[in-house]
């Protein structure tokens, strides 16, 4: 097998430095779809056919206007029914199946190919089997252009973030454990897709993970304990294949990996984040980033329904996605005001009208008015009309009151007495957000659920059973590696239950100019403690190490772990820098991230990623935006999904209470 050779490293000239999604695409376009161009062939169309998992791949790094410029004039699936074309060259970009081999010996077998040449992409590392599958059949390998691995099998979700697209991981692993075979089945393709991030860099990384606690033989350990240690071990495997593989491969460490699972911090997924990118997917029914804009007829009729993607290539979305909402709106105004100060016919027009200060709504009806720059408002029309929305929407939900009451709860400001009254004197609260709040009533109380006191709240809710189901199963979440196994307890507690206002050290300096902006998720922490080297080797062991006591192979070094963490539940009194003034110049406020986002990732360090098995959330993919300005570091976050409260939610719902202990597991 030949690799492509493009330098992707991150370590050559700071000059040339590309994000993460930029060395994607450039890999598709250039070092996949351009290398086919050979000779006389410049000037050649071609057709690109894919699978379903690819497909994906190609649709998050790259633009249909990227891909037909570089000759590319159809994209088939691999599995439809396909016109021969015997006249054109084809790209397969395919994963490495025996599925997917079959049905490409198919389309070039025989004396009537459907292609006059094809040249062959493998997503990730091609089994020798498939090799000599391919070989057997000479009619096809004479008219092979390329066969070659490009080890590009995660779906770059945003500039700084990635999926491996296994949506069930949460109930898989977390859950139903009956078949540890699948699970381990699951774990193995995540860990070969993870592994390709870093082929697709030429990144070598420290690989660390969350360690399992307290192996000895008076303790239950599930598989779930293990998650992060067993694909930290897949990872390792896959980049050792690769050192001696992959030409220009790192030989040393080029940044680290941080390897979490849910468990780090069930209350990201649960609670109100104020942020506009995260109000917009938890309040507005958005299908992914698709939004769904109700545009008003030119010609005086009805109103028209149309599509719009919040993504990158939206200037005002990037500026504005990680401002609290109330800030997001503040510009948003001084945005549509400043158009009208600049404009003479929009003055004229507002001196028609009474005196007095105009609404953005006002605001935005007059710039309408005006023809020659409908090109110019339509986005910012777009983004006041989102921004209305929201906000009425937090009005009549009440959000405000409930978003104080959540994060007053996280940092210790409020008890249970308080969350009765809540739920007493609101009524009107809707069923999902009185769910949501016992969520993370029950995260940070865990023995509460014990007795008779979460079922008391849930009868003063009016939730019903099958909603409480995702309480309940918040317990897997917790771990049960304090559980012993003599014990009726179906709690395993990881936090310190009897320790009182368990606040962390108030960190100076960081501003708060909104209330409920107090929340950051846990990783913020963890990747401060990695970047120093002050994160705990007991706790997150490093593959890397020559040591015995690493890669979760023997019970008795692992047992030597020592005690876990500072507990996670309780955030200290601090601030978020991202909630900033305007005038603030920090990098990350969002009017200054486009002005330095160029300069700032020439004088980048060494990467750091971190994935999350059961799902990622947005703040804490906002967080590795914010904390790669503040460190100097490219900070890519990746997991098995990215979800929204309502996704997450579900998920707990699925989740069943068997487990395995160490006994039934083959490490």
């Amino acid at each position: 097998m030949s690799m492509s050779d493009s330098d992707t490293s991150s370590q050559g000239s700071s000059a040339d430095y590309k994000n993460f999604r930029q060395i994607t695409r450039d890999r598709l376009l250039y070092e996949m779809l351009r290398s086919t161009k050979t000779g006389d062939s410049k000037s050649t169309w071609k057709v690109l056919i894919m699978d379903k998992v690819t497909i994906k791949i190609m649709s998050y790094a790259c633009k249909m206007a990227d891909i037909t410029e570089q000759g590319v004039s159809l994209v088939e699936d691999i599995y439809k029914r396909r016109q021969p074309l015997p006249s054109m060259h084809a790209i397969y970009f395919m994963q490495p199946t025996k599925e997917n081999v079959g049905m490409f010996l198919s389309d070039m077998a025989g004396k009537s190919p459907l292609y006059k040449k094809a040249f062959v992409f493998f997503s990730s590392p091609i089994p020798q089997e498939l090799v000599s599958y391919i070989r057997r059949d000479t009619s096809v390998v004479s008219r092979i252009g390329a066969l070659s691995e490009m080890n590009l099998e995660y779906f770059a979700i945003d500039s700084q973030g990635f999926i491996t697209d296994n949506g069930s991981a949460l109930e898989e692993l977390f859950g139903d454990e009956s078949s540890s075979r699948r699970a381990d089945e699951r774990l193995n393709v995540m860990a070969t897709r993870i592994a390709t991030v870093f082929a697709s860099l030429r990144e070598f990384p420290f690989v660390r993970y969350r360690a399992a606690k307290s192996l000895d033989t008076d303790t239950m350990t599930t598989f779930r304990d293990l998650v992060p240690t067993k694909l930290a071990a897949g990872i390792w495997n896959c980049l050792v294949k690769y050192k001696s593989k992959i030409k220009d491969f790192p030989q040393t460490e080029t940044c680290e990996l941080l390897i979490l699972d849910r468990s780090v911090d069930q209350i990201a997924p649960i609670i109100h984040e104020w942020t506009y990118d995260a109000m917009c997917h938890d309040l507005l029914n958005m299908e992914g980033n698709k939004y769904v804009h109700e545009v008003a007829s030119k010609a005086g009729g009805p109103s028209e329904k149309k599509d719009v993607l919040l993504e990158d290539h939206d200037p005002i979305w990037l500026e504005l996605r990680h401002a609290h909402i109330a800030d997001a709106s503040e510009r948003l105004h001084a945005k549509m005001t400043s158009f009208v100060s600049k404009n003479k016919a929009a003055q004229i027009h507002q001196g028609s009208r009474n005196g007095g200060e105009l609404s953005t709504r006002d605001l935005q009806k007059m710039v309408q008015a005006l023809p020659q720059y409908s090109e110019q408002i339509d986005k910012l029309s777009l983004h006041v009309d989102i921004a209305a929305k929201i906000n009425r929407i937090i009005v009549e939900l009440d959000l405000k009151d409930l978003g104080k009451l959540e994060q007053d709860l996280v940092f210790g400001d409020a008890a249970t007495k308080d969350v009765i009254n809540f739920l007493r004197t609101k009524p009107n609260v809707t069923r999902e957000n009185k769910l949501r709040l016992l969520m993370i009533y029950a995260a940070l109380h865990p023995e509460k659920l014990e007795g008779d006191k979460i079922k008391k709240l849930m009868e003063l809710a009016r939730i019903p059973q099958d909603d409480m189901n995702a309480v309940y199963n918040m317990r897997f979440l917790e771990g049960s590696s304090n559980t012993k196994k003599s014990s009726s307890v179906t709690f395993g507690l990881k936090f310190d239950v009897h320790k009182k206002n368990g606040f962390r050290k108030d960190r100076t300096g960081e501003e708060m100019p909104f209330q409920l902006s107090r929340f950051y998720p846990m990783i913020e922490e963890l990747i401060e403690k990695l970047n120093t080297g002050e994160l705990p080797k007991n706790d997150f062991p490093c593959m890397n190490d020559p040591s015995p006591t690493f890669h979760g192979t023997s019970q008795g070094a692992t047992a030597r772990v020592g005690q876990p963490p500072a507990p996670h539940s309780m955030r200290s009194r601090r601030t978020a820098t991202w909630a900033k003034p305007r005038a603030s110049d920090d990098g990350y406020s969002s009017d200054s991230i486009l002005r330095h986002a160029s300069s700032d990732f020439k004088k980048m360090g060494k990467r750091i990623f971190v994935f999350i098995v059961g799902g990622a959330t947005r703040s804490e993919l906002r967080v590795c935006h914010k904390l790669t300005t503040k460190l100097k570091r490219e900070v890519v976050l990746g997991s098995t999904s990215l979800d929204d409260p309502p996704q997450f939610i579900t998920k707990l719902k699925l989740m069943t209470a068997n487990e395995l202990s160490l006994d039934d597991l083959q490490i």
